[in-house]
């Protein structure tokens, strides 16, 4: 159910107007065609949400393929599909059981689970601790700086304000992750252990969330983890290169866009579209689609292009009378 917020009508709004445009007509034409997969992922979306989505996909006469179909395209032992579409889940949120598998075993779709297994094994995800942190007044930093900031540094503010604040039970258990590992609807792939932000982790910190996340899911499901999601989708070559050498055989980045025949030369470097929970279903139709990211891109290309034009406009001009130009 959307939000009432400002930000979200005015997102109503202008997915409303892209609709009537026929911009989602447009890009819907262009999968069937064969010309892109649509790839989109989803965090923790309410059953209605999550259920809405897949029903308006398989309306539009969109075929569902499983993480390993993907492969199969990427390795040319199929065809590149005419209206292709991939579910991703990021994280492992506890609602994920009710809220997408049981969906994904009502209407028969493949659905990939990137799980992250501290979480699990703790109960709770790092930024949750800020979020919290932020709704108690206690002036906590925001998380998206926390990103920014070397590995170790983060992990001493999260332990700070883990000391402050007790959280109840966000990720699913190990015998959630088990049970749900069993579906032949569900794939379960890495999402590393602690949630860190890669880029900004050594080589051994790096080392270690991606061997060790791949080991205890495999030890917890008795299956093989051969596909990865990035978290927050950074990642360098550095970990690509790691990913291969550790028997991963694709990863999934958070590049807005839809997975092109190209794009499958590198298997670790997939794209995907955000659902965004919360928000209108207007506004998710067109994200789905890969007409918000486009559209949003293209908003702020003209306004950084009206801004340098205003500002040599405005701008007096740069006296060098006196200026030697060597």
């Amino acid at each position: 159910m959307m939000k009432f917020t400002v930000r979200n009508i005015l997102g109503w709004l202008l997915a409303c107007l892209l609709i009537r445009l026929g911009f989602v007509k447009k890009a819907l034409s262009k999968a069937l065609k064969g010309e892109y997969i649509l790839s989109v992922y989803f965090h923790n979306p309410s059953k209605m949400e999550f259920e809405a989505s897949i029903r308006w996909l398989q309306k539009q006469g969109l075929q569902f393929l499983s993480v390993a179909d993907v492969e199969q395209i990427s390795l040319k032992q199929r065809p590149f599909p005419k209206g292709g579409v991939i579910i991703t889940v990021d994280d492992g949120w506890q609602r994920n059981e009710a809220n997408i598998v049981s969906i994904a075993e009502a209407y028969k779709v493949p659905v990939a689970i990137f799980v992250s297994t501290q979480p699990v094994q703790e109960g709770t995800y790092w930024w949750s601790y800020f979020s919290q942190a932020q709704k108690l007044k206690l002036s906590p930093p925001p998380v998206q700086a926390l990103k920014q900031i070397q590995n170790e540094e983060r992990l001493l503010r999260v332990e700070e304000f883990r000391k402050k604040i007790n959280l109840g039970r966000e990720a699913m258990t190990v015998a959630q992750v088990r049970n749900i590992s069993k579906s032949k609807f569900i794939t379960i792939g890495g999402h590393t252990h602690s949630h860190p932000i890669l880029i900004n982790c050594t080589d051994e910190q790096v080392y270690f969330e991606l061997l060790h996340s791949k080991k205890t899911l495999e030890k917890w499901t008795g299956k093989s983890i051969s596909y990865f999601t990035y978290p927050n989708g950074n990642y360098s070559q550095r970990e690509i290169t790691l990913l291969e050498e550790l028997g991963y055989s694709l990863a999934f980045t958070c590049e807005a866009k839809q997975i092109t025949e190209n794009d499958l030369g590198n298997g670790f470097m997939l794209p995907r579209l955000a659902f965004l929970e919360g928000a209108s279903f207007a506004e998710n139709i067109c994200r789905m689609t890969g007409v918000w990211k486009a559209t949003l891109r293209k908003l702020k290309y003209a306004a950084r292009k009206n801004k340098t034009a205003s500002a040599s406009i405005t701008s007096p001009p740069l006296v060098t009378t006196e200026v030697v130009f060597k």
